[in-house]
């Protein structure tokens, strides 16, 4: 199970009713932050999640709206009494702003904060554990910048156990079934792995593409994927602008939900110039009508 928790949905200039960039992704209450706006602390809260439940942060890029949030929070945690070490996924020169609040502003810790360098030009494996894949994805801004992909790792094979009762399997042709093997009875009859087993559940993914230009080669990155976010900073009669600034028209990234073969899109990031962003869903909703607008507050389950 994947969920994401919209904490911001603004672009560079914050407003009255929204926030700099910064969401949650639960897998399988794993809690892991992606970028941190101004103000992210605060609206974790509001959402009723604990930063102290944060297993890994990832930083896009370093420009501030994506970034200013996270340093009280590294604070807010120690007063908590965090112990447990925390990694931070960023582009360079991330390493040297870390190293410098650690020094003026929490030299004392309880925690260890952990800097993992991601190489923007990389489409690579950047997190793993048992049940997730975190894969980074080059995008295209006026700064190094990543997306992330997050993937579930398909589960064990079960093996349906009327077929274990019907066929009077053993432990031994169980423990194969479940590794993916055709077994053979002692009667010389063969049961094609795909008649004994099934998935417990169908693994799903999320992608987080922004801030970025419209990438075709990101598209092809995150195929397939379940749920997609892409910014959507300007309409498309800005498009001029969108480029020359490294950003996203609406229909932009309605297209390479299309493109990405996406079953759901969410577009966020919105410029302040738009009083509401329904227009831009408006856009994007006649190249991909799977599409929704990024809510503070609200979550999206996969």
């Amino acid at each position: 199970m994947i969920k994401v928790t919209v904490l911001g949905r603004a672009s560079a200039k914050p407003t009255v009713t929204s926030h700099p960039s910064a969401q949650i992704v639960n897998v399988n209450e794993q809690y892991y932050l992606v970028d941190a706006g101004e103000g992210v602390q605060q609206q974790m809260f509001r959402c009723g999640i604990n930063p102290l439940k944060l297993r890994a942060i990832f930083i896009s890029h370093l420009h501030g709206d994506h970034v200013f949030g996270l340093f009280p929070m590294l604070s807010t945690m120690g007063l908590c009494g965090r112990q447990t070490p925390l990694k931070v996924f960023a582009p360079r020169p991330f390493g040297e702003i870390l190293e410098y609040h650690l020094k003026y502003f929490d030299n004392q810790l309880p925690y260890t904060v952990e800097w993992v360098e991601v190489d923007t030009t990389k489409h690579k494996i950047i997190f793993e554990n048992r049940t997730l894949e975190v894969w980074s994805v080059p995008l295209r801004h006026r700064v190094p910048c990543s997306g992330y992909h997050f993937k579930e790792k398909s589960p064990e094979l079960n093996v349906d156990k009327f077929k274990i009762a019907k066929y009077s399997l053993s432990i031994a042709q169980i423990v194969a079934a479940k590794r993916g093997e055709d077994i053979t009875l002692e009667d010389g009859t063969l049961l094609k792995n795909s008649e004994l087993t099934y998935l417990p559940f169908e693994p799903k993914s999320y992608a987080y593409l922004s801030d970025t230009s419209r990438s075709a080669i990101a598209a092809r990155r995150v195929k397939g994927v379940t749920l997609l976010y892409h910014e959507a900073t300007y309409t498309a009669d800005q498009s001029k602008e969108a480029k020359l600034r490294g950003h996203s028209t609406a229909a932009d990234a309605a297209q390479t939900a299309v493109a990405a073969g996406a079953e759901r899109l969410i577009i966020g990031h919105f410029s302040s110039r738009y009083k509401s962003p329904e227009v831009l869903l408006e856009e994007a909703v006649k190249i991909f009508p799977n599409t929704q607008l990024a809510t503070e507050g609200e979550s999206y389950t996969l």
